[in-house]
């Protein structure tokens, strides 16, 4: 009776599961932004609480002043990268008769190691992708998507601002939400544990995106890599995206020195100063700044990247961890769902085990 019981149990809690992710697939024009949203309050939020251990800042500025500074700070650091794109697109096009040349140098250079007798010309490549590409559809989409993404970054930030108004009052809400006190807790301190645990994951990872966009950028300047400060740019994004994103992070900026030098040489020694230092990334720096800080498995960690990729496209592989992190900590508050949660752990430690 008991095994029937769990077993029923089980089909119930796969079927929701198959449910919920269908809803998030479809609705994901909906959700992507809102759960951006929610990232931009925990950075704002990270940001009011470092200004408010600076020594007399508390006594200067009020909470709300803090708040205000922390969105100013965010809006012009989104304004220079948008002004950074801008003047990396502007280049592109100035200088997109020399990239063309240097294709055609390249990709003559690989014919003649391959042994291919005719030497293509850029009349010919041109040609032969014109045959499989429509450049009218590739500039309507490339508008499209722009578009998309100006949409998004403002509906993320409106979401944002009104989450920060509604945060004040999050606190009674919740108290609200159970008559029964101890139920009241409970829920408040799984936002809590949540709330502390993303934050300082979100933190340290900004702060390695940072340290590694900057090593990467000083990499690229030496080698003369045109596009470094867009490249360093993307880099530290990519360090949200667990293991694929350390391979994105090379292989853009090898893919732009072979369009830009055409010289196999420049380019394996870029491969390999910036293969070493995302191997000392994510050997060393990132052990050793994040230490066990969301406590998940590795094989949870690229599970989880998976399912949200596929899901959520890109947007899903910056959260998949964030994601996975919450769901170890709101499984481990049940007796029935607890065991779940060891198994998602690394080394089935909870953190209400004193973690």
């Amino acid at each position: 009776m008991v095994v029937n019981q769990r077993l029923q149990a089980l089909a119930y809690g796969l079927l929701l599961a198959v449910l919920l992710g269908w809803v998030l697939f479809v609705g994901k024009d909906i959700f992507v932004p809102v759960a951006f949203g929610v990232v931009v309050v925990y950075i704002v939020s990270g940001v009011a609480n470092l200004l408010s251990r600076i020594p007399f800042m508390t006594s200067v500025l009020t909470n709300r002043v803090r708040y205000v500074l922390s969105v100013l700070a965010i809006a012009a650091a989104l304004a220079f990268v948008a002004s950074l794109v801008i003047a990396s697109i502007d280049r592109f096009v100035e200088n997109s008769a020399q990239y063309q040349a240097a294709v055609v140098r390249l990709v003559q250079d690989i014919g003649v190691r391959f042994g291919v007798e005719t030497e293509p010309t850029w009349t010919s490549l041109r040609e032969y992708v014109l045959q499989r590409i429509s450049v009218s559809q590739l500039l309507g989409s490339t508008a499209t998507l722009i578009l998309s993404i100006a949409s998004s970054v403002i509906l993320v930030f409106l979401y944002a601002a009104f989450l920060l108004v509604e945060q004040s009052a999050f606190a009674g809400k919740i108290d609200r939400l159970s008559k029964d006190p101890v139920g009241a807790l409970r829920i408040r301190r799984v936002i809590s544990s949540i709330n502390a645990r993303i934050g300082r994951y979100l933190a340290l990872k900004t702060l390695l995106g940072i340290l590694v966009g900057v090593l990467s950028l000083i990499i690229m300047k030496i080698l003369g890599i045109e596009f470094a400060a867009f490249l360093a740019l993307l880099i530290a994004l990519l360090n949200y995206i667990p293991y694929i994103g350390a391979f994105l992070s090379v292989l853009f900026p090898i893919a732009v020195a072979l369009v830009q030098f055409g010289d196999f040489n420049v380019v394996l020694i870029a491969l390999v100063l910036l293969s070493v230092l995302q191997f000392v990334n994510g050997n060393l720096l990132d052990p050793y700044l994040m230490g066990n800080s969301l406590n998940l498995s590795p094989f949870v960690i690229v599970l989880s990247l998976a399912v949200w990729s596929a899901l959520w496209g890109v947007s899903g592989a910056l959260l998949a961890v964030p994601f996975a992190a919450i769901l170890v900590i709101v499984f481990s508050e049940s007796e029935a769902t607890r065991p779940i949660a060891i198994l998602l752990s690394r080394d089935g430690r909870l953190s209400t085990e004193g973690d």
